[in-house]
């Protein structure tokens, strides 16, 4: 593909005026936007805001209904992705969109493979993509592994890393670390600061208000599908910043008191799943929040996958309620009789059905109580409890009966946790239940899980925010090369000790690999 002509020095790289777009309500209004060569312009917004919908906008995936853009001074109206790409712009989207069977190098440099008479040359491709990958943090990973088989942190990854392997002028990051750990975090933002400083604009789309203060020259704040404010990242403290989102004031975050634990709900001792469980022990108990923490790779979700019976494991027992026996849980549905409930990393694949209604989704894995005899499901009951959850949560849906696929990813977020609420399991886990939801619906979904605890159920808690971890755990469970590498109770940790422990793993296998030097 031919580069994209330079642009002109002076003046705004993008205008956005007046930009209007309705589905079955009205996603954005009015919005008036514009980016600076070398600049990060950070938009934030509660779910279902339109910050994703004028993303789609800028790269081509959507059309507006009405209003006018400008790229480097010339009119800018892509009718395609691939138009807007042909003209500099890039788009990193949260909700991901690679193909399972191709290799993670073929995903990289999809629609531009290399090759020499008529054969992809795969030794190029692959060298080319190790370049990318170690800029990402991916540096281990073999470029020719199906990028079906990573975790979703991994998979965002290489959309970033996809987003990265060709120059562009516009650069557009979709909640890019909601997966991720900080260390890879970091090196996302190192990369950015390169862009910076190479002269290409982001739009950086997030949650997380502290890094958009961190590395934004300016924010805009969309609302209602609305933009309500447009500062210098400086010049706006958190607090106004979560005003001008949700319009109203949110009240105290989450503050846990110590309180003792009941006895252990669930016991797990030598759980094996090679290679990215090697051997896997804790216990949480009734009452009790127990955070897993560790970076990318550690083997968090794996381990929660293989006790949910989502995966077969190798070897290990896994005790419930005190008892001396053991149980077998070989499929979730096994799982969700005796009590457990698991929300995965993934919610589209795994997480909802997308094509049926939001109420469906909420109350699918729950049914016996809303049917009548004979096996008919009482449709007000069940609409009566799929509004109630969907109010505690705030899940924005112009209504329940629409199909859970045209949710925001926060939104889809919330119906599967309202899900898990409704089946009222015992045993609870949690696994990233924040990414990609509004600072709004964060504190709706912390409220929740303390109240959860408070009523004496079990959970546990994988999250890659690790301020999360701290704010929420009674304790810290750190993984690291499939492991428990430590466990820390509250009063005990530090980010200090928990980096160290999550490293901890690592650093014992490469000292292994150099025969103990």
């Amino acid at each position: 593909m031919t580069a994209p002509p330079a642009m002109p020095d002076s003046g705004p790289l993008l205008t956005i005026a007046g930009l209007w777009k309705s589905y079955a309500a009205v996603a954005l209004a009015d919005v008036s936007f514009d980016l600076r060569r070398g600049e990060v312009h950070a938009l934030v917004g509660e779910n279902g805001a339109g910050k994703s919908t004028l993303a789609r906008i800028i790269a081509g995936v959507t059309r507006p209904d009405s209003g006018a853009m400008r790229l480097g001074g010339e009119p800018y109206a892509p009718r395609s992705k691939r138009e807007a790409e042909g003209r500099g712009v890039r788009l990193v989207m949260q909700e991901l969109n690679l193909i399972g069977p191709l290799t993670i190098a073929e995903s990289i440099f999809f629609g531009r493979l290399p090759h020499r008479g008529g054969w992809i040359d795969y030794r190029r491709l692959d060298d080319s993509a190790r370049g990318i990958l170690e800029r990402v943090g991916l540096g281990g990973v073999d470029p020719a592994r199906p990028v079906g088989t990573l975790g979703i942190g991994q998979k965002q990854l290489v959309e970033i890393a996809a987003g990265l392997s060709r120059r562009c002028d516009i650069l557009i990051l979709d909640e890019p670390t909601a997966a991720l750990t900080d260390p890879e975090i970091e090196r996302l933002f190192q990369q950015i600061a390169r862009l910076k400083a190479e002269g290409t604009g982001i739009v950086y789309i997030s949650h997380r208000l502290e890094e958009v203060r961190r590395i934004s020259d300016r924010v805009s704040i969309l609302r209602d599908g609305r933009g309500v404010a447009t500062r210098p990242a400086g010049e706006m403290p958190l607090g106004d910043m979560v005003r001008l989102m949700v319009g109203r004031e949110l009240g105290e975050a989450v503050r846990r008191s110590p309180r003792p634990a009941g006895p252990a709900a669930l016991r797990v001792s030598g759980l094996r799943r090679p290679p990215a469980v090697c051997d896997v022990s804790f216990e949480v108990r009734e009452g009790e929040i127990l955070g897993f923490a560790g970076l990318m790779g550690s083997g968090r979700t794996e381990a929660m996958r293989a006790i949910f019976g989502a995966d077969r494991a190798e070897a290990g027992e896994i005790y419930l309620h005190g008892s001396a026996a053991p149980v077998r849980l070989r499929s979730p549905r096994q799982a969700v009789r005796r009590g457990l409930a698991f929300l995965t990393e993934n919610r589209k694949e795994e997480g909802l059905l997308l094509t049926l209604p939001i109420r469906a989704n909420i109350t699918l894995a729950n049914l016996q109580p809303l049917s009548r005899l004979g096996g008919w499901i009482r449709r007000r009951r069940e609409r009566a409890e799929a509004e109630r959850l969907a109010r505690a949560l705030d899940l924005r849906a112009r209504s329940l009966e629409q199909p859970a696929a045209e949710l925001s990813g926060g939104n889809q977020q919330k119906a599967v946790v309202a899900k898990w609420l409704f089946r009222d399991c015992d045993i609870l886990i949690f696994d990233e239940p924040t990414r990609g939801i509004d600072i709004g619906g964060k504190f709706e979904i912390y409220r929740l899980l303390a109240g959860l605890a408070e009523k004496g159920k079990a959970v546990i808690l994988v999250s890659s925010d690790l301020k999360e971890l701290l704010a929420l755990s009674d304790r810290i469970a750190v993984m690291s090369a499939g492991r428990v590498a430590a466990t820390f109770n509250r009063g005990e940790w530090s980010e200090e000790k928990i980096l160290a422990a999550a490293l901890s793993g690592h650093l014992e296998k490469r000292q292994g690999a150099g025969g103990g030097s």
